[in-house]
């Protein structure tokens, strides 16, 4: 067939085209899974390419690779880390367990690629071999967890600055909102004054506590399975190479990383992948927390709590004139949910592995890498368009600290629980204000009344003021 070649494999021979630099294995994988139309992340095949370098390294310095031969692949791979030929990894995301098929899409493209460094055409593997020469001491059931691990590892890196920086954000808002009074609320309810200032404070608090719960758990990715070849044994692997093998993969990435302590547990166990995931459910639990806060706070102009101002990005209604909706806090709600739901897809994977190996890791690494993704995209989005343009509704706050029945809490102290709810009983039934009505009662000086009462005195501990 014109633009085609022909290649065989173990089970007989297949046409892919001319130009492709994977074989015969991959053709096989895109025949048998048409299943998302979605391909692997680009940090995984960054982190495959980088464990074939490690690998071509290692096995070099142990006189188990041609010096042309380790160059090439070299040479093939890290072209792939930088980068280049990633529409050539065509294999769906889901596809046959434990990731063989786009570990050996992996070791078709280097090894295509490498030839073609070295003269030779494409498909011949005279010279270089994805088996024998690409994926020597190897095995998908050590690299693909190794590439997972590295994959995630590399996709936070892009994930923490913007947390950090969503984080910031709020902590300046918090400063800028200091002084401005507002009812607190508890059960929905008015509860006592407190600062709008200290709720956004509090909000950059939650962030930076998930950005350093998630650190906390990738750092159980750094240990490394890497060498332990088909079962975690080491068959067909020289002594020497686990060891330089990881070291090279550390040195490649610019990641801390390590041997496993135990090479069966580093490939039974898939426990990191959850920990990780799990740290990014916890993450969006806040965000949607957050975000609807932020939804409420801003609800209104007329007949909600109006106490901000989000930026105003887009048209809110197809009918209604003037209408702006909070359209970054509803998007970082759903974003947040599907990262729930993705969870529960990595949850199950992970306790889904029998005996030696876990098979269902192409479904732990898209779904873990997605979440990653969408998290980075959507906390930029919301950092840089919505928290940095909040602006506050002073009077309104103001209003609401004056007006909230809770000031009367401040009263337990002086004059007991039970008068100050009677205070509030009667404030609720006549409309008037707290102060008006224990000023009445001649409970307390005039002075008590505006030092006790005061909402900004309440925002902090305090002495009792003497009787």
């Amino acid at each position: 067939m014109p633009g085609t070649r022909t290649e065989k494999d173990s089970l007989g021979t297949i046409e892919l085209p001319a130009e492709a630099l994977y074989g015969a294995q991959t053709a096989r994988a895109i025949h048998n899974f048409p299943i998302s139309q979605l391909r692997a992340h680009p940090q995984l095949i960054r982190a495959i390419a980088m464990v074939k370098m490690a690998a071509a390294g290692a096995n070099r310095s142990l006189s188990l690779l041609t010096q042309e031969q380790s160059d090439a692949i070299l040479a093939a791979a890290e072209e792939i880390v930088n980068g280049q030929h990633h529409e050539h990894f065509p294999v769906d995301v889901f596809q046959a367990g434990a990731g063989v098929s786009f570990h050996m899409n992996a070791n078709e493209v280097i090894a295509n690629r490498a030839n073609q460094i070295l003269g030779a055409p494409l498909g011949s593997y005279e010279k270089v071999h994805p088996n024998d020469h690409v994926n020597y001491g190897q095995s998908t059931n050590d690299v693909f967890p190794t590439s997972m691990r590295l994959a995630t590892l590399l996709a936070l890196e892009d994930l923490y600055p913007v947390l950090l920086a969503l984080a910031t954000s709020f902590a300046h808002k918090g400063k800028e909102f200091h002084d401005i009074m507002k009812s607190g609320r508890t059960h929905m309810q008015d509860a006592v004054p407190m600062r709008l200032g200290q709720e956004f404070t509090a909000y950059g608090v939650a962030i930076a506590k998930a950005h350093l719960n998630i650190a906390l758990a990738a750092d159980t990715l750094r240990e490394l399975g890497l060498g332990g070849s088909a079962v975690g044994t080491g068959i067909n692997t020289h002594p020497d190479y686990r060891i330089r093998a990881i070291a090279n993969l550390a040195a490649i990435s610019g990641q801390q990383l390590e041997p496993a302590e135990d090479m069966r547990y580093a490939m039974q166990s898939c426990a990191p992948m959850a920990q990780v995931s799990a740290a990014l459910r916890t993450l969006a639990l806040e965000l949607i927390r957050i975000s609807n806060d932020l939804r409420l706070l801003s609800s209104g102009p007329n007949t909600g709590f109006n106490e901000i101002h989000l930026p105003a990005l887009q048209p809110g209604s197809s009918i209604m004139p003037g209408k702006i909706n909070p359209v970054l806090p509803e998007l970082t709600a759903m974003v947040s949910f599907q990262v729930i739901g993705l969870d529960t897809a990595v949850a199950l994977a992970v306790q889904a592995g029998q005996l030696e190996l876990n098979v269902m890791m192409p479904t732990m690494a898209f779904n873990v890498l997605q979440s990653i993704r969408i998290l980075t995209s959507t906390l930029t989005q919301l950092d840089h368009h919505c928290i940095r343009g909040i602006t506050a509704n002073r009077a309104r706050c103001e209003q609401y600290a004056q007006s909230t029945v809770s000031l009367a809490t401040a009263l337990n102290p002086y004059i007991g629980y039970e008068a100050a709810a009677a205070i509030v009983k009667e404030s609720i039934a006549t409309g008037r204000t707290i102060i008006d009505i224990a000023r009445e009662k001649n409970l307390l000086t005039e002075t008590q009344i505006n030092e006790i009462l005061d909402p900004v005195r309440m925002t902090e501990p305090q002495i009792p003021l003497d009787k």
